[in-house]
């Protein structure tokens, strides 16, 4: 009997410190494309704030909560603005602003995922538009990790922000009438791969 619990307790031992190896290994998260949008708004003129969308962004997140470290790349497609105005779309699309026929997508690359405890709570990286690559912080507001409920994978989702200037992305068309100041939003989910 002593000898059937002795080695029962080890067998427990030994699936937990296998499963707890497993969750802290860093796990790669490729972005559910039908989930993940990325969006933009700025002041108009003072009239209004306006909030336009990116039909199309992908890219993968790796992520180490154990360790604090991951790994962010997110491209979007320029092209898939989708402002609610056909010709609107393609004024955003147009060299004053996006040049979507030369810089076809912008692109984020983190440098380092900022945590508080092991909630990532923002990603310092790299942040390309139009050619032009500045530093930015993406500010986390949420951040969930959970197995997805439908697909049964480990799932990660995020709400992230940052507010740049976009003259300094030499898109600064009818600025300070247009707001030069832009805030660029990501909502997030993406699957254990």
């Amino acid at each position: 009997m002593l000898k059937k619990t002795l080695r029962t307790t080890a067998l427990t031992t030994l699936a937990a410190l296998l499963s707890s190896a497993a969750m802290a290994a860093p796990v790669t998260f490729g972005i559910d494309d039908s989930h993940t949008f990325s969006r933009i708004s700025y002041d108009h003129m003072g009239f209004s704030t306006q909030l336009n969308r990116f039909d199309k962004t992908s890219g993968t997140v790796v992520l180490d909560q154990e360790a604090k470290d991951g790994q962010v790349d997110i491209t979007i497609d320029t092209r898939s603005i989708s402002t609610g105005h056909d010709g609107f779309n393609q004024h955003i699309q147009g060299p004053d602003f996006l040049d979507t026929a030369n810089f076809p997508t912008a692109t984020f690359k983190s440098t380092k995922i900022n945590f508080d405890g092991d909630k990532p709570v923002s990603v310092d990286g790299d942040l390309t538009i139009k050619g032009v690559t500045k530093p930015v912080t993406l500010n986390i507001k949420r951040f969930v990790r959970k197995e997805h409920p439908m697909m049964k994978k480990d799932t990660i989702g995020a709400d992230a922000e940052v507010v740049i200037k976009r003259s300094d992305f030499n898109a600064g068309k009818f600025a300070p009438g247009v707001g030069d100041e832009v805030t660029i939003g990501v909502a997030l989910e993406a699957l254990a791969k």
